[in-house]
């Protein structure tokens, strides 16, 4: 990293924690770059003289006279093509045991597109998971998250959807990812042929939790690169936010702010806004921002802070559970939903795609409520036995996922499953629709 000669050199460190130190530097600037004792540092507080910097690789062994160097610049990063393919650290340097990124450098955290330059999303991103696609179909522009447990698959999830999605440019965030992990989405990436179209930062739990606040910097820097000056449909996938805002409270606690709802940093609704508020959709011919990201869940909790305030930003959610009767992990089509699909099923989808999702999931219900009879003691009627096979063939066929079906697959399979279980009238859609696709 290059120093500025004659940049001012500053000692007498105070109020050292385990991640910020507090000096006096008249003309520092907030989140300007600084050099302390030989580490990396930003600038996270100015009040009067007195700065205070966030060291990334911590305190640990820093000395109240150590030299303090200020840049004179903000986080910056390389950007170009020639991301493409490479796994990158918090600091935009190679995970992968290639060169380091040349070319042009820009800085990070500037502001969301102008509003005016920006469209109603009208185009539909398909990620080849029936689960999303017919029920939770997702918009170009569109920010949203899977809710999970802890322990449930996500990564593999998203790394499918990397896979799958109609997208020209793949734009991987992980933060907290185990060693396996990474070694998971590197491996899956190379062996389906895919890295012409991902860029990935990723920071580990063997690395700062602090340098997780600057994977999504990074992230969003190269998917505005690739969607605002190459006009190309980027899909962001960052996991898992909540690290992210548990990195967010770290800092805050450190810097002895009074933490708010389940110590929270009072500003985590600007904080998480700030990442998912730069999706966006281009004018037709123009790119767009898809922003899919994951959300862990304490013990199942969705009122907690972090889900909470996302849910307020976000466009919709989309919940992975076990299936307790087929064992399979689904996309739960009850607590799932996607407010921006209405823009474009039937429009840009088939004709007959709203009106069959909606039909399957109020047949879906009526056998979680046949369930409940069986559960409590309630002879069956023979409706309510077809609609828990039903149940078991759309968990199954549909909403695991395991499955991958293009679009008019997935409704010409969902056709299939209801006329395996019911009559024309009984799944009450339109005469045209029936005389059309039901299955001979």
């Amino acid at each position: 990293m290059e120093i500025n000669p004659f940049a001012k050199r500053y000692h007498h460190l105070r109020d050292i924690t385990r991640a910020t130190c507090t000096l006096d530097a008249p003309g520092a600037h907030n989140e300007e770059l600084a050099i302390v004792g030989g580490r990396l540092a930003q600038v996270v507080r100015v009040k009067g003289q007195s700065v205070t910097l966030q060291i990334f690789s911590g305190t640990e062994g820093l000395s109240n006279d150590a030299e303090v160097l200020f840049l004179g610049r903000y986080p910056d990063m390389p950007i170009g093509d020639q991301l493409l393919g490479r796994f990158l650290n918090a600091y935009a340097e190679p995970l992968d045991g290639l060169p380091p990124v040349e070319g042009q450098r820009i800085s990070l955290g500037g502001p969301s597109a102008n509003p005016v330059r920006r469209a109603q999303p009208f185009e539909p991103i398909l990620t080849g998971l029936p689960g999303i696609d017919l029920n939770n179909t997702l918009v170009g522009g569109q920010k949203i998250p899977f809710f999970a447990d802890p322990d449930q698959p996500y990564n593999e999830v998203m790394a499918t959807v990397a896979l799958r999605a109609r997208a020209d440019k793949i734009i991987l965030g992980g933060m907290g990812l185990s060693y396996d992990d990474y070694l998971y989405y590197r491996d899956t990436f190379r062996q389906a042929g895919v890295l012409d179209r991902i860029v990935a930062f990723v920071n580990t739990t063997q690395d700062q939790p602090v340098e997780r606040l600057l994977i999504p910097e990074l992230a969003l820097a190269a998917a505005e690169h690739f969607a605002i000056t190459n006009n190309e449909k980027v899909l962001v996938l960052l996991t898992d936010m909540t690290l992210y805002a548990d990195a967010l409270s770290i800092v805050a606690n450190r810097m002895d702010q009074i933490p708010s709802k389940d110590s929270m940093p009072g500003s985590l609704y600007s904080d998480l806004a700030r990442i998912y508020e730069k999706s966006l959709q281009l004018p037709a011919g123009g790119g767009s921002i898809t922003i899919l990201a994951v959300t862990t869940l304490n013990q199942g909790d969705i009122t907690h802070a972090i889900p909470d305030n996302t849910g307020y930003i976000t466009e919709g959610q989309l919940f992975l559970r076990k299936d307790t009767d087929t064992g399979k992990i689904i996309i739960d089509p009850f607590r799932s939903l996607s407010r921006l699909k209405q823009l474009v099923i039937g429009k840009k989808t088939r004709e007959d795609h709203p009106q069959i999702m909606n039909t399957a999931i109020r047949l879906y219900a009526d056998a979680a409520e046949a369930r409940s009879k069986k559960e409590n003691g309630f002879d069956l009627t023979d409706y309510d036995v077809r609609a828990i096979r039903f149940a078991r063939d759309y968990t199954e066929q549909i909403l695991s996922i395991d499955v991958n079906l293009e679009m008019d697959a997935i409704l010409d399979r969902l056709w299939r499953i209801l006329a395996a279980h019911f009559t024309r009238e009984e799944v009450s859609v339109k005469e045209q629709l029936i005389r059309k696709y039901w299955p001979d």
